[in-house]
């Protein structure tokens, strides 16, 4: 196939950094998704274009191959293609030189090409702070290529078998003497497979594999964060007539919440309390994953401070280890203000300023420093 543009695929310049290309690859994604896009039927490939250019372009070598030489090179043995919702590739890069030179040279593989590997797949979930932080289940539907159930995933119809290629003799290539260089090219009539289809199968048309939605169930442990993978061995797509299957990596994403802020193992809340209450001292009722606990605050409590309630965070992942909980607190201006509290407020006012500074103590050194600073211009 025409061999795409990656950059363009994903939206950012050739110098463009991880980070923006991890930022261009999630919005793109996102975009093109086919749970979001239903009853268009280019979003699907859409969407693999985007996996498999972002697999290449965020693989510091991968990236540096496809700089210098295409496609095809980064991508293995150019196989694997565009397609695969994430497909990683089916080879390595030696495999391109050893199929060239094998081709004129007579190298190569012996005894017929193996079928490829099922590709890898991945898949972006999304969760729920709450779902990340104490684990949970979840069904994913998937389109792949799963093994034909018609013909056990051999290709053939029934009472049908592979035979040995009658034109390279099982070998998977046929040569040609051309002076004095003997030439092995791939066999025109097996593909290099080495083997034959006499019936193939009318399901499958002999690939051993159909294109369905897979529905799986999925664990996720407790303490994920965005960004985490899960790999389901074996749940990628089929392997070509019968090969061994790849694999689907499930990556998290955990959307905003209305309340916390996550940060590694903490979590972090802003607290509104009242004037009053900022000025006298009080307790207060804070929510928490575990359920609500009371924290007391101290008389002449300044916006900004932060209370820390330790554990209470998230239970780390890969550890035992617990994070905790910030409470920023910010002082809430009263508002809409009847006749008789304005007044209240004013007779307020008059007693503090009698007081001098010593009732604001953050004002004075605020005014000062700004009296230095204009005397210093």
């Amino acid at each position: 196939m025409a061999e795409k543009d990656l950059y363009k695929i994903l939206g950012v310049e050739k110098n463009a950094s991880a980070d923006e290309i991890k930022k261009a690859y999630r919005k793109m994604a996102a975009k093109h998704h086919p749970d979001r896009n239903p009853g268009d039927d280019t979003a699907e490939q859409r969407f693999k274009d985007v996996k498999k250019a972002y697999d290449i372009l965020s693989d510091e070598q991968k990236r540096a191959t496809y700089d210098r030489f295409g496609f095809d090179a980064a991508n293995g043995n150019g196989q694997g293609g565009f397609g695969g919702a994430g497909g990683f590739g089916g080879g390595n890069f030696s495999d391109i030189f050893g199929d060239v030179f094998g081709d004129i040279f007579g190298g190569g593989r012996q005894g017929g090409q193996r079928a490829n590997r099922g590709r890898d797949l991945a898949y972006e979930l999304d969760l729920s702070l709450e779902e990340a932080i104490t684990g949970c289940e979840k069904q994913i539907r998937i389109p792949t290529q799963v093994g034909c159930k018609k013909c056990s995933g051999s290709g053939a119809a029934e009472n049908s078998k592979k035979r040995s290629c009658p034109t390279c003799q099982g070998a998977g290539q046929v040569r040609m003497q051309q002076g004095f260089f003997s030439i092995a090219q791939t066999c025109p009539n097996c593909k290099g497979k080495g083997d034959i289809i006499e019936n193939p199968c009318d399901n499958c048309q002999g690939s051993g594999r159909v294109r369905e939605q897979k529905t799986l169930t999925v664990s996720i442990p407790a303490g994920v964060d965005s960004g985490d993978r899960i790999r389901l061995s074996g749940e990628g797509e089929a392997g070509e007539n019968g090969a061994q299957s790849g694999d689907l990596f499930v990556e998290v994403r955990v959307r905003k919440h209305p309340i916390f802020v996550r940060e590694g193992d903490d979590l972090h809340c802003s607290m509104p309390i009242s004037f009053v209450t900022a000025c006298l001292g009080g307790e207060l009722e804070v929510p928490t994953l575990a359920g609500r606990v009371k924290l007391s605050i101290p008389a002449e409590t300044q916006t900004g401070r932060v209370f820390r309630l330790k554990g209470k965070g998230v239970k780390s992942v890969r550890s035992r280890s617990e994070g905790d909980l910030y409470c920023t607190v910010n002082i809430e201006t009263p508002v809409k203000l009847s006749s008789e509290q304005k007044a209240l407020l004013e007779q307020f006012a008059e007693t503090i300023n009698e007081g001098g500074n010593r009732h604001a103590p953050k004002e004075k050194g605020f005014f000062d420093n700004v009296k230095s600073f204009f005397d210093n211009l």
